[in-house]
């Protein structure tokens, strides 16, 4: 019965073992036919991190107990390897080794799954084989045997249902970032979409918003911070930063109080459609940061401007790039 004990024992702390290979994807390159047609241009790091999480799944268990989850992942990566190869854009390779990355992750959750199921096989067939021996022991080596076999088949029923939680929260959290990912993309039809250093940048023209002079939202603003709202409610819990940007027309302090007055008026304009009060705040930044020149009305068009910044809390490991616009 020690030894029993003692196997289960190792048999868990291998199936451990397994489960938290999903945690260990990191960045590396993978070697021999995955890397054909790469070119000298340097990969996006959601390519490096996706060859990395297959190679480490390849010498894992999942090579033995989820074969097929792990060709369908071997698959994916090679599909984002050729298509930087052929010098597709890399926003689309960053989304397909995205995808690649999780197809990895779920052949490893399918490998300890199955080795999870595979234990509990294991410890039936040796529950029929105590049985038997318990036929003939005495009613205290009876009892004693009984109690070990209760502990085994409930400390396997528990492990069992570890695994099968860890599966569904895995899904339920790729499926949220999948929603979040398509309400940022979505965003690409209202203005400019990019990450920068400071976050998020979502830039609106300030024609679509006010009228000139003014700083009252206009029924078509409305409409877009609507959306803009909705996309950054799927986010997540972010910090959130308003900024008003005028042209050079006019005395500089009229322009800030302007930029200042129409950043407020979209803040309260989020907040009423449910982002957090403590998560957002405007500021008025004038003519101060032009990104055109001021000499032409083209120029000028684009310096008046609202520039949404978001930092989401609990940021994603995935890198993205520019998303649209």
């Amino acid at each position: 019965m020690q030894t029993l004990r003692s196997r289960f024992t190792s048999m868990l702390h291998r199936a451990q073992g397994a489960l938290l290979g999903c945690g260990l994807l990191a960045g590396s390159l993978l070697t021999g036919s995955l890397l054909t047609g790469c070119g000298t241009a340097a990969a996006p790091q959601q390519l490096h991190n996706a060859r990395h999480a297959y190679t480490q799944a390849s010498q894992g268990p999942a090579a033995q107990l989820a074969p097929a989850q792990l060709d369908t992942a071997r698959q994916a990566v090679e599909r984002a390897n050729m298509a930087f190869g052929s010098g597709a854009d890399e926003a689309v390779v960053t989304d397909m080794a995205y995808v690649a990355e999780r197809q990895v992750a779920i052949a490893v959750s399918a490998a300890a799954l199955e080795q999870a199921n595979r234990n509990l096989a294991r410890y039936q067939k040796e529950e029929a084989e105590l049985r038997r021996k318990i036929q003939t022991a005495t009613q205290t080596e009876l009892a004693r045997m009984k109690r070990e076999l209760e502990e085994q088949k409930a400390a396997a029923a528990a492990e069992h249902e570890a695994r099968l939680a860890a599966a569904a929260e895995q899904e339920a959290r790729l499926a949220a970032e999948r929603r979040a990912a398509d309400a940022l993309r979505s965003l690409a039809e209202i203005g400019s979409v990019r990450e920068e250093a400071r976050g998020i940048v979502i830039t609106i023209s300030g024609s679509v918003l006010f009228a000139a002079g003014q700083h009252s939202l206009l029924p078509l603003g409305k409409e877009k911070l609507r959306n803009v709202a909705h996309a950054l409610l799927e986010q997540g819990d972010s910090m959130i930063t308003i900024e008003g940007h005028t042209d050079s027309v006019g005395p500089s302090g009229r322009n800030h109080e302007l930029s200042l007055l129409r950043a407020q008026e979209v803040r309260g304009y989020l907040v009423s459609q449910g982002i957090p009060i403590a998560n957002i705040r405007a500021t008025g930044l004038g003519e101060e940061r032009p990104i055109a020149s001021n000499d032409t009305a083209e120029g000028r068009g684009i310096n008046r401007r609202v520039e949404i910044v978001v930092n989401p809390k609990n940021k994603p490991s995935k890198g993205r790039g520019d998303v649209g616009g």
